[in-house]
């Protein structure tokens, strides 16, 4: 099976020409809580690591990179590199707060997780029984064909990823697709929206009887100490949030333009950090939330109709690396944000990484960095 990371197609966008300029060495911020022995075991991945990502920066324009590895746990290197805020020369740290985009849902999925647990959420049972104002389509969607990007539900059109239109709920935000037919019949073909997890978080919130993001906050963010994961409300002060750019083809890098995502938070709304993300991995693989017998329904691939496999199961991409080793994870594609998330499951090995720049052309670095770290082991 073939381990694939879904791109999203992000729209070119023009903006006034930031006037500050990359640096060719970026500085970098460590995390002085990784272990003393940790970092002597794994000194020279970490040193190899960094001469990849730093090339990387360079060759792409990329003005700001946050990077961490959890092994067994423990979290063995978390380290900031570039600026978040390229005007005023503000670096990177490990506590800098990026747009995650699709890694948020993996995040959501926990949450359906814990409601099939307790019963109240049928996977297989249609999403007007918990989002009754859902349309009536041709075909009965569940939330498993919805989770899994196989209920025909649309992804994005035209500028819609950079809408700047403020939603006050979940439910006002399916307005945006609730009415268009779907592009097939359930279950025939795999067509990857983000769309439909805003129809998730629907879901969740008809199945919990509260507001999604109230939900989210209790039972995963807090429940597995997520302290710098949060939606991203434009109109509020956030702690060590970074400003967001992106690269013209010429090179040059731009300011991003104002975007408001509390359309999609469960499909790509969600700021957080390298760390923060490692850390959600590592609850969901070693059972810290969710029973094992969830946490493999949700990571294994569902079929289309014709038997064919996806590679997504309930909001993770799975398959093996090029090495043949088993992985899930995702990524995550927003504007002024990119992000790779992966969990060598037979390895215990987690790898997050996060940039603050649309449509970051990462080249596996994922898979580079993980494969330095098990060399080293």
């Amino acid at each position: 099976m073939r381990y694939y990371l879904i791109t999203l197609l992000l729209a070119s966008f023009l903006a006034t020409p930031a006037r500050a300029q990359i640096v060719a060495d970026p500085p970098s911020s460590a995390d002085l809580l990784a272990a003393p022995d940790a970092v002597e075991t794994y000194s020279e991945a970490i040193t190899q690591s960094r001469r990849v990502i730093r090339n990387l920066m360079a060759a792409e324009s990329i003005p700001g990179l946050t990077v961490a590895v959890m092994i067994k746990s423990e979290i063995v290197w978390s380290e900031g590199f570039g600026f978040a805020d390229l005007e005023q020369r503000v670096p990177v740290t490990p506590v800098t707060k990026m747009r995650i985009g699709s890694v948020s849902k993996p995040i959501t999925s926990a949450a359906v997780g814990l409601l099939m647990e307790s019963g109240a959420l049928d996977l297989d049972a249609p999403v007007q029984q918990y989002v009754p104002s859902f349309p009536v389509k041709r075909f009965p969607i569940t939330t498993r064909l919805v989770a899994g990007h196989l209920a025909g539900i649309r992804h994005y059109r035209g500028n819609e990823m950079e809408s700047a239109a403020y939603y006050p709920t979940v439910e006002s935000g399916l307005d945006i697709f609730r009415d268009d037919t779907l592009l097939s019949a359930p279950g025939d073909h795999f067509s990857y929206s983000s769309y439909g997890w805003n129809l998730v978080s629907a879901v969740v919130e008809g199945a919990s009887g509260e507001p999604f993001l109230d939900f989210m906050q209790r039972e995963v963010f807090d429940a597995l100490g997520l302290r710098h994961t949060t939606a991203e409300h434009m109109d509020s002060l956030i702690a060590f949030r970074t400003r967001y750019y992106q690269k013209a083809e010429n090179g040059r890098v731009y300011n991003a333009p104002y975007v408001d995502n509390s359309y999609k938070w469960a499909g790509g709304g969600f700021i957080s950090t390298a760390e923060d993300v490692v850390s959600f991995g590592d609850g969901i693989l070693h059972n810290r939330l969710l029973r094992e017998s969830t946490v493999d329904e949700l990571f294994r691939s569902q079929r289309t109709n014709d038997g064919e496999l996806t590679n997504y199961g309930i909001g993770w991409i799975s398959g093996t690396d090029p090495q043949g080793r088993p992985v899930v994870g995702h990524t995550g594609g927003s504007v002024g944000g990119t992000t790779l998330f992966t969990i060598y499951l037979e390895e215990d090995l987690i790898v997050c990484v996060v940039s603050n720049l649309s449509n970051t052309r990462y080249g596996g670095l994922d898979k580079t960095i993980a494969n330095f770290f098990l060399e080293s082991r």
